[in-house]
């Protein structure tokens, strides 16, 4: 059944892109409510056309936090449902799905996540998206700290902090950053591991680790402290997926906040915080 019911939302894709095709507007957002209510046979016609409001219980990449309050605002305001976010790590967000958590939908900070909500049961085929594309930086409150990849190994670094690169793909993407500067096997002794990326920008703004390589997102609205971008060639692409969890399915505020993701207003917020491109 939840498949059927997904399957008829796919049909009406090119309804949705229609919807949206003026971007922006909030008429055209209310257009999407009402055809994401009728997909979800929420009830009598003079009940579809009220649409009634639901919420969207997102479980949500720690890097992601700022922009998806900010995404979260924007749905809100634009029509009438609402959304609540759940934030953590991916691998974290992940065994929490597999325990039954009561999420409608899935925001990794991987692709590999969400495929498996889907090969393992969790989530509806055929829904996973990539809705942003993450980058990596060598961050310091210190200004003059940063100068380049050569601070790795020309500044005394007693603690550098990385998200748990078992949980965490931004952790990932720093281990695969410092074996490709050949700095790792010196510096191992040095890591500090957050939980998740959030974490890691608190060690660093709290003065508990000297720098440490955090998301772009997270230090892209402000020219505090020193930093360097790490090239994209420099680690594993940090495609960013969402999936619809099963128990979504039938939540038309899960349906809608999944699509609000692929428009242009969206990716208006995602390139604010130095995220790429969404497919």
């Amino acid at each position: 059944m939840v498949e059927e019911q997904f399957a008829q939302n796919l049909k009406m894709r090119p309804y949705f892109r229609r919807v949206l095709g003026t971007r922006g507007r909030r008429a055209s957002l209310q257009g999407l409510w009402v055809g994401a209510a009728l997909l979800a046979g929420c009830g009598s016609p003079a009940e579809d056309a009220r649409v009634q409001p639901r919420t969207a219980r997102v479980a949500v990449a720690a890097n992601f936090q700022d922009a998806a309050r900010q995404l979260g605002s924007a749905f809100e305001s634009a029509g009438p449902h609402a959304v609540a976010f759940s934030f953590g790590s991916t691998g974290q967000l992940y065994a929490q799905i597999a325990q039954s958590a009561p999420f409608d939908a899935f925001l990794a900070a991987d692709r590999g996540r969400p495929a498996r909500a889907v090969s393992e049961g969790w989530a509806v085929p055929g829904s996973q998206f990539t809705y942003a594309r993450g980058r990596i930086a060598l961050f310091s409150r210190d200004p003059a700290l940063v100068t380049g990849p050569d601070t790795l190994s020309s500044a005394r670094i007693e603690r550098l902090a990385i998200a748990e690169p078992g949980l965490a793909p931004y952790g990932a993407a720093a281990v695969e950053t410092l074996r490709g500067l050949g700095a790792y096997d010196a510096l191992e002794d040095s890591l500090v591991r957050g939980l998740n990326v959030a974490q890691v920008y608190q060690f660093v703004h709290t003065g508990h680790a000297a720098l440490g390589f955090v998301a772009l997102a997270q230090i892209a609205g402000h020219g505090r402290g020193s930093r360097w971008l790490v090239p994209d060639g420099m680690h594993a692409p940090i495609a960013q997926d969402a999936v619809l969890l099963k128990r979504g399915a039938a939540n038309v505020a899960a349906v809608a906040f999944l699509e609000f993701l692929k428009t242009e207003a969206a990716g208006a917020v995602l390139r604010k915080y130095g995220y790429g491109s969404q497919e």
